[in-house]
């Protein structure tokens, strides 16, 4: 029966192990995209990515108030507080143009295009 326990417990380790490479392999090829946020606008404004990669924004906030990074097209929402940064995680996108903006100031629009 310890025997039995101990060869789970090893079995599941190596199972979780395994998936790690993979993991971190997926992780390396995400496009990283450096946005900075100041004057209540994004710069740059609009960035650039590959198709079929995962996207993650490095998003800057240089102004004295938070901002919200928010996209419908990319579905995605991430509050940053003043004088801060934060991470913005995309899943892989196909070919296109996809919209972002900061939910507290209508005026400050960016856009992704992905090729």
């Amino acid at each position: 029966m310890m025997y039995a326990l101990t060869m789970t417990r090893k079995l599941a380790l190596a199972a979780i192990c395994a998936t790690l490479p993979l993991s971190a392999a997926l992780a390396q090829q995400a496009t990283e995209i450096q946005i900075g946020y100041s004057g209540g606008q994004f710069q740059p404004a609009e960035v650039r990515a590959p198709k079929d990669r995962p996207v993650v924004f490095r998003v800057k906030n240089l102004d004295a108030k938070a901002m919200e990074f928010e996209s419908t097209s990319l579905r995605v929402e991430k509050v940053v507080a003043a004088k801060s940064q934060g991470l913005v995680n995309v899943r892989a996108l196909k070919p296109g143009r996809y919209e972002f903006y900061d939910d507290f100031n209508d005026k400050a629009r960016g856009v992704l295009i992905v090729e």
